[in-house]
């Protein structure tokens, strides 16, 4: 079964209703790339080639890093090369993240007034200790009237772009967070919304709920809402949409080593032939490609291939390399060292069973590292502590 809906964020058609999830170190203009140019269906013939003006035509939504308000604010050197675009991608997706409202109404205007996007997205659901200790990502809805200032802030500032946010169901299962938050993003005109079925606490672990996706549905049919969760293949995506009757998914951890999912789902969604899967040469190329976009984008190809390193086991996952060989791909710090031990690898390796799956971060928390006294009231006027709006971006 498809879906044949197609998604609106504001003035913005997405489809498939797909969604590429910002990641920190992840989402970056190389990778966009990549996931843009596999579901605009020139992704394999792309590699080994330069960049291909066809991604332009690309299905789906991609959003770039989660973005510091303060620091694009403060013009953070870092920051600003984030929220660089190429010209081909269209609309162009920000994801900010904000603890103040007065900081989060100035990046927005910001991004208004220097026409830096077409969509801004608002992170609500991060739960590393960092952020959450600060009160930040999942911690913050917790704060009903301190969520909808930013909300307000951040939809009044933006004037005609459209403003989504992304939340976790809440701190814990005692703590439950998304209805609430859910009415208020309503209220104050958010656009669309995207849940991730876990809780903070949860982190990374357990099982997504998919059952919280649909009654977020039932509660806020006034807009789309957007599922996100334990979607590893082109048929968990479909068969979200089915369970829950979501608008549409958001795609994380599962196209990490995997950017020709979004071919899959666009195929899936348009009910299409699925593609066929890669052989390691195949994956080999792309991690090619993958690796020198980031030396372009970074100017230095040391740094770039070094920024790579984390992608390389996501990449082989499952293929017979052996342990050494992994190894001697993630400490590579240069192409030519990268394109040498490709060389050596059995490279007519079919796709192996078992290589979809989990990849990234897995493990639980049991405990959610929160200001003092943040759980003591749900409706106290909250304000942020001194710091707690972080001065980098990316995570």
């Amino acid at each position: 079964m498809t879906q044949t809906r197609q998604l609106q964020i504001g003035p913005h058609t997405v489809w498939p209703p797909v969604v590429l999830a910002p990641m920190a170190g992840i989402t970056n203009a190389p990778f966009r790339t990549l996931c843009r140019e596999f579901a605009a269906g020139v992704g394999w013939e792309a590699q080994g080639g330069a960049p291909r003006t066809a991604a332009a035509v690309g299905k789906g939504l991609f959003v770039s890093e989660m973005i510091t308000t303060r620091a694009l604010v403060e013009r953070d050197a870092k920051t600003m090369r984030l929220v660089h675009f190429d010209s081909s991608e269209q609309p162009r997706s920000i994801q900010l993240y904000g603890v103040d409202p007065v900081t989060v109404g100035k990046a927005v205007r910001m991004i208004v007034e220097e026409d830096l996007a077409d969509h801004i997205d608002l992170n609500f659901g991060c739960p590393v200790p960092k952020v959450t200790r600060k009160g930040g990502g999942s911690a913050l809805p917790y704060k009903r009237h301190l969520l909808r200032a930013i909300l307000r802030e951040a939809v009044t500032g933006a004037g005609e772009l459209p403003v989504t946010m992304k939340m976790r169901k809440g701190i814990d299962d005692d703590h439950l967070t998304y209805l609430d938050a859910g009415r208020i993003a309503v209220e104050e005109g958010v656009t669309a919304i995207a849940l991730h079925g876990r809780t903070a606490a949860q982190h990374y672990g357990g099982t997504a709920d998919w059952e919280a996706i649909a009654r977020l549905k039932e509660a806020v049919p006034e807009i789309p809402v957007l599922g996100n969760g334990d979607i590893w293949c082109a048929e968990d995506a479909v068969r979200m949409v089915r369970e829950t009757g979501c608008d549409g998914v958001v795609v994380g951890r599962g196209c990490l080593g995997r950017p020709w999912l979004f071919g899959d789902l666009v195929a899936a969604f348009e009910g299409t032939a699925a593609p066929a899967t890669p052989t390691l040469r195949q994956v080999a190329a792309v991690m090619r490609r993958h690796a020198e976009l980031l030396a372009e984008w970074l100017e230095d190809e040391e740094r770039g291939v070094i920024d790579f390193r984390k992608h390389v086991a996501w990449y082989t996952k499952g293929f017979s390399i052996g342990s050494e060989m992994r190894k001697r791909l993630a400490i590579t710090s240069s192409l030519d060292e990268l394109d040498a031990l490709m060389s050596d690898l059995e490279l007519d390796q079919k796709w192996p069973a078992g290589a979809d799956g989990p990849r990234g971060r897995t493990s639980g928390r049991n405990r959610v590292v929160l200001p003092d006294g943040w759980l003591d009231d749900p409706y106290e006027h909250a304000s942020v502590g001194e710091g707690a709006e972080m001065d980098t971006s990316g995570g």
